[in-house]
């Protein structure tokens, strides 16, 4: 078998590789960047330009399915154009890799794309499953809306679509976890905003099989990324401070201090969304890590 993936290099991307290689999968990917090109065994990179309209087409020889997990970080400061970009590098990744495979008439059986939690409305009573469709106008409850929305018109093309929404990735190579360790491990650990806004985490690991699961088993629809176990904000804190040995005797960071601090950014740590992971784990997929402190001390006491 042999797919294509955008977004290769990022942190999600990097796991992904690694597990399509441990599986004898080959890979083929896109980069916009012609230092990033390599052509190995198993692995061989291609150019590409969203904004341009440009790809090479050469990237889906012998291709069956298509990953993709193109769009800029939403870990940045949400200024009005850096919000564009968020919306558009997403939306501009879709069109082409639907337009290239129209306009060549490309045999590709499924592609399998990136989505997000986000798309859920904050609630601290709300337990959300991908049933759920009563979003609100939030930026990136918009984000994910459109683009899951470039994801059905694939559907077109007569191809299994599966849409993925990823919870906070726990890696020590990047992502959100990165930027907690280090005032935690420095004594500085603190809850942020009430605490009581429920957190729905899945490890990279996990979520890197979940992706390949997806595809071995031809699973179409929407699909939540996250532990079956979501954790309150003060206890991700705390079990986090657990692991490292660390104590958390900070106060509490307020909602105004970060609002101020993060602008609309902020939404990344003080919503809530209570995610289920029962409908991928129906399927027949089983979690490596259940549970927050065991995924952390995957990580952090190897």
């Amino acid at each position: 078998m042999r797919v294509l993936i955008t977004g290769a290099s990022g942190l999600i991307g990097q796991e992904i590789v690694n597990q399509c290689h441990v599986r004898n999968i080959q890979v083929h990917y896109l980069t916009t960047s012609k230092l990033k090109l390599e052509n190995k065994t198993g692995y061989k990179g291609f150019l590409w330009n969203p904004k341009l309209g440009y790809i090479d087409t050469a990237c889906f020889d012998g291709v069956e399915i298509v990953i993709n997990l193109a769009g800029a970080t939403i870990g940045k400061s949400w200024t009005p154009q850096y919000k564009k970009e968020i919306l558009s590098s997403r939306v501009q990744a879709m069109r082409l890799i639907f337009d290239t495979i129209k306009e060549q008439n490309l045999s590709i059986k499924h592609i399998v794309t990136a989505s997000a939690i986000g798309i859920y409305p904050d609630s601290l009573i709300h337990y959300y499953q991908e049933s759920f469709t009563e979003f609100d106008n939030r930026f990136l409850s918009e984000v994910v809306i459109k683009w899951e929305k470039e994801a059905s018109r694939f559907e077109n093309l007569n191809m299994l679509v599966s849409k993925v929404r990823i919870g906070i990735v726990l890696s020590k190579k990047g992502g959100a976890l990165s930027k907690l360790v280090t005032p935690v491990k420095y004594g500085f650990g603190s809850v942020f905003g009430r605490g009581d806004q429920w957190q729905s985490w899945i490890h990279i690991e996990d979520l890197a099989c979940l992706f390949l699961f997806v595809i071995k088993n031809e699973l179409e629809g929407v699909y939540n990324a996250v532990a079956p176990n979501s954790v309150k904000q003060k206890d991700f804190i705390q079990t986090l401070g657990a692991v490292l040995k660390r104590p958390i005797f900070l106060p509490a960071v307020p909602n105004f201090v970060l609002k101020f601090m993060l602008g609309e950014m902020s939404a990344l740590i003080l919503e809530s969304q209570r995610v289920s992971s029962k409908k991928i784990e129906s399927t027949g997929f089983s979690f490596r890590y259940h549970h927050l402190n065991n995924a952390l001390e995957n990580l952090f006491q190897k």
